[in-house]
């Protein structure tokens, strides 16, 4: 099935082009959300500027645990399948890990106290727009304050990006990730 909205065609303007160059890796096409975005000059500008892909106050797996709860939550295979190709490994991401990103619960046991109070952090969040005061107080005993802040505005980004990418309904890239078979019960911690 073919995505809603017909991606931007080459040549893309400088300014597009150039961006596109910087955060692909050599010998990568571009997304094709990136290139859907294409179509308009100041809407590609506005989604990149709200992006949060640079060094800040988390490291990248704890950056990877929101982007990727956040997405499966959301049912976007799409965007999850892209950042499970660039950065599953990178972050060493077990097998049961990557299936419980998608089916299993902040409880699980593959994940620390950490991994944990951030699932919880994406979980309510996705659930009630909102974090509720157990699940604050579990956040603030690992996290600083503005780690948190960053961490709210990465979850509410990829919640927008889910919705661009299933109401756009793009195809899954070539080498992304599909979203795992539920595998055997795992035990709650």
């Amino acid at each position: 099935m073919p995505a809603r909205i017909a991606p931007a065609q080459l040549p893309f303007p400088p300014a597009i082009h150039e961006i596109l160059e910087k955060i692909m890796p050599p010998g990568v096409p571009p997304l094709s959300l990136f290139t859907t975005m294409a179509r308009d000059e100041r809407l590609f500008g506005k989604f990149f500027a709200a992006s949060l892909l640079d060094r800040g106050h988390l490291t990248l797996r704890q950056r990877e645990l929101i982007i990727d709860r956040t997405t499966a939550l959301c049912g976007s295979e799409y965007e999850w399948g892209v950042h499970m190709a660039f950065f599953g490994a990178r972050v060493d991401f077990s097998a049961e890990q990557i299936e419980a990103l998608v089916h299993g619960t902040p409880q699980d046991e593959c994940w620390s106290a950490e991994d944990s109070a951030i699932l919880q952090m994406c979980d309510v969040l996705h659930r009630d727009c909102s974090v509720d005061e157990d699940s604050w107080q579990v956040l603030r005993a690992h996290f600083a304050e503005e780690a948190i802040l960053e961490m709210l505005m990465l979850a509410g980004l990829y919640r927008t990006v889910s919705y661009l990418t299933n109401a756009l309904q793009l195809p899954l890239e070539s080498y992304a990730m599909r979203f795992p078979v539920r595998m055997a019960t795992r035990r709650p911690r």
